[in-house]
C-alpha cells in the first residue's frame, strides 16, 4: 500500500533537536535567553537538545521564537504522492471529510 520513510519518528526528533541547538548557537542564544524569548523553560529546551522530547506546542514556540513560523506552517502543505495513480485519488478526495 504505501512505503514508509526509511528514518524513524525518533531519529527525525535527533534531527530537530540537533538543528535547533545549531540554530540557537549561531545567534548566540543560550538556553536561558531562548527560554525566555519563548517562554519555553530552559529545563525542557535542555531535554529536548539532550533526549529529544518535547510536547508540539513547545517545539513550535521554540520555532517562532526563532524564525522558523512560516518553515513549519507550510509542512504537509501540499500532497506527495509516488504515481500518477496516487495523484489521481489525492485529487478524485479533494474535498472528503472522512477516509473509507
Amino acid at each position: 500500500m504505501y512505503e514508509l520513510e526509511q528514518i524513524s519518528s525518533g531519529e527525525l526528533m535527533q534531527q530537530l533537536a540537533q538543528r535547533l541547538q545549531k540554530r540557537r548557537l549561531e545567534k548566540g542564544l543560550s538556553r536561558q535567553a531562548l527560554s525566555d524569548l519563548s517562554g519555553v523553560p530552559a529545563p525542557t529546551i535542555a531535554r529536548f537538545e539532550q533526549h529529544y522530547a518535547i510536547s508540539m506546542r513547545q517545539y513550535l514556540d521554540l520555532a517562532i521564537t526563532m524564525g522558523y513560523a512560516d518553515e513549519v506552517k507550510n509542512l504537509m502543505d501540499e500532497p506527495k504522492y509516488k504515481s500518477l495513480d496516487e495523484l489521481e485519488t489525492i485529487h478524485n478526495n479533494q474535498n472528503r471529510k472522512r477516509g473509507r
